[in-house]
């Protein structure tokens, strides 16, 4: 009598239903690809998402990212603004050169230019620091509502030149992370408390909360996997954000960026596997991972 050989099970893979674009990318690619349905080409002032494979898909339907020196000197065109929107100074120079703006700035990040605008203009000895990412291009455009006055912080040990004895304003970079702003508001609170004047500093509160409750349902969607594949870019801030949270509640995650990095995971035969990506990640790629990872396995069953 043969004795039955059982074959490993083929793992069970789960795409996280809320990863994916967030609201103010879908809103930008949408407008891209109606005009580029429209017209055939456009130019867009920077990546519209920090992902290589969408862009690849948009720049094949005609998108052209430029540079801000290639903007500079482009005349009686149309030009998007993506989702993490620009400074003043770009505006300017669109009317300047008969530039069609056509504007994707992200509903949160255009709230926040505003009200850092009105808080400049308000009171001009006042401090306007920003909790983010030194040269980020949501950063660029919060800066310059303040005429290039903001101060940018990144962490905690940035604050030891933070002039006490005017009044402080600290706002946030809408994709920063909660818990090291929160940080960062406690530190600036010890610093002016130690000084006498606790009554000068204040806060915004600022960051995306569709950002802080992503970073509570990936976290959660990390506890129920054996192994989780995180899709990102890796210029994605967001997205290392989020896959920090994914490794430190999952040690067996990892951070991929094309379908080929697939085949140099290891051995995933019996495990659990969950999918999920940054506000930056399309989920068509996502499906593709899957549908990549279920051959490689089908293979290495049929071997």
């Amino acid at each position: 009598m043969l004795q039955k050989i059982e074959s490993k099970p083929i793992t069970t893979s789960v795409i996280d239903q809320h990863s994916g674009f967030c609201a103010g990318v879908i809103n930008a690619i949408r407008t891209a690809e109606e005009w580029l349905e429209q017209e055939g080409s456009l130019y867009c002032l920077g990546d519209i998402v920090h992902n290589s494979e969408e862009m690849q898909r948009l720049a094949d339907m005609g998108l052209r990212v430029i540079t801000h020196e290639e903007f500079r000197q482009l005349r009686h065109t149309r030009v998007l603004i993506r989702a993490h929107g620009e400074p003043p100074e770009t505006y300017r120079i669109a009317q300047e050169n008969d530039i069609e703006i056509i504007d994707a700035t992200c509903k949160v990040v255009l709230n926040l230019q505003q009200t850092i605008r009105r808080c400049f203009e308000e009171d001009q000895n006042r401090q306007i620091l920003i909790f983010g990412k030194q040269g980020h291009a949501e950063v660029i455009g919060l800066l310059g509502q303040t005429d290039g006055k903001g101060i940018v912080i990144s962490s905690p040990q940035d604050i030891g030149d933070i002039d006490t004895s005017h009044p402080t304003r600290l706002f946030s970079q809408t994709t920063q992370n909660i818990d090291e702003y929160r940080a960062l508001i406690h530190a600036l609170q010890k610093k002016f408390a130690a000084a006498g004047n606790e009554h000068l500093f204040d806060f915004a509160d600022t960051i995306c909360h569709s950002v802080v409750n992503r970073a509570q349902q990936i976290q959660e969607f990390a506890t129920r996997f054996d192994t989780l594949i995180f899709v990102s870019g890796e210029k994605s801030s967001n997205g290392l954000y989020l896959f920090n949270i994914c490794k430190k509640t999952n040690p067996n995650t990892f951070f991929i960026t094309t379908l080929d990095q697939i085949d140099c995971l290891p051995d995933l035969n019996g495990k659990s596997v969950g999918i999920c990506g940054a506000t930056s990640t399309p989920m068509w790629l996502m499906k593709e991972v899957e549908d990549r990872l279920s051959k490689r396995l089908h293979n290495n069953t049929t071997k």
